[in-house]
């Protein structure tokens, strides 16, 4: 399981377990959270296509689909 501190999220980077459509490694771009400053989604950019994917953050923790940093 990867520990996260949703206020330093902004501008990580992660790379994707198992790639779709060619992509690879992703970017956070932006980190949503809501009036009790409680983090709820996140946006990723990929770095290849520069498409974007709203995510629920906690899906970064499962070491199944996600890792931290480029690799």
């Amino acid at each position: 399981m990867n520990r996260i501190n949703p206020t330093k999220l902004q501008g990580s980077k992660w790379t994707a377990v198992t790639p779709a459509n060619k992509e690879k490694h992703f970017i956070v771009t932006q980190v949503t959270f809501d009036e009790k400053g409680i983090a709820t989604n996140c946006e990723l950019e990929a770095v290849i296509s520069g498409r974007t994917y709203r995510i629920d953050w906690h899906s970064l923790k499962d070491d199944n689909k996600w890792k931290a940093g480029w690799k």
